[in-house]
């Protein structure tokens, strides 16, 4: 009797242990597309952006990313000078997932991004006067190439909307690596990255669809 009730109470304890969820490698992958950068645009922003993401769900924590897009700018300041440029962009990283414990496709994500672009641009200015010969020098660079280089932290969060469709909204540091420059001119707008400055801040808010496999 003493052993079969100790037998009975070993059952228990081990029927009572917590079963370890076994998840999968592949949990889906998702493309997205950022309306924020061609809504900015059209309430009076200087540049537009559009842009589409690729991502794999690699046990719910990891989600390597790949992000195209084009950007472009066409504006002149209050002193007459003119920039334009328009050219494609590229960003790869990993995004982290904090809800990874959770089955379901809301996440809550940290994420780095490197990104690079390369580019021509124009930039026209009024004509500058030349003291020397009493006359005026064109101040024109028309197709000035460069390429430029950044690095990105993400914080942001995906919702599920309906079934397969999510909602996703991020929030960006960038940090610029490096900027081609030319001999008489430097690149003021940088697809992809923003004003030509050290740092800058981005935001993307985009509409997501779960692939069905």
């Amino acid at each position: 009797m003493v052993s079969l009730s100790i037998s009975a109470q070993a059952q228990k304890k081990i029927m009572k242990q917590p079963v370890k969820e076994i998840i999968p490698l592949y949990n889906g992958t998702y493309i997205g597309a950022d309306l924020y950068g061609l809504g900015s645009n059209l309430l009076g922003g200087d540049f537009l952006s559009s842009e589409v993401s690729f991502s794999v769900n690699l046990k719910r924590r990891f989600f390597p990313v790949l992000e195209v897009g084009y950007g472009k700018t066409n504006t002149t300041n209050e002193e007459g000078l003119s920039y334009k440029s328009s050219a494609p962009y590229v960003r790869i990283g990993v995004n982290y997932n904090t809800m990874f414990k959770k089955k379901s496709d809301n996440f809550l994500y940290v994420g780095a991004r490197y990104g690079f672009s390369s580019f021509k641009y124009d930039i026209i200015a009024p004509s500058l006067t030349d003291d020397i010969f009493s006359g005026e020098v064109p101040f024109s660079y028309l197709g000035e190439k460069s390429n430029a280089s950044w690095l990105e932290l993400v914080l942001g969060v995906q919702a599920q909307v309906y079934k397969s469709f999510l909602m996703g909204w991020s929030l960006r540091y960038k940090s610029s690596f490096s900027v081609k420059e030319n001999l008489h001119t430097t690149p003021w707008y940088i697809p992809g990255f923003g004003k030509n400055k050290s740092t800058s801040y981005g935001v993307t808010y985009s509409i997501i669809y779960k692939l069905p496999f």
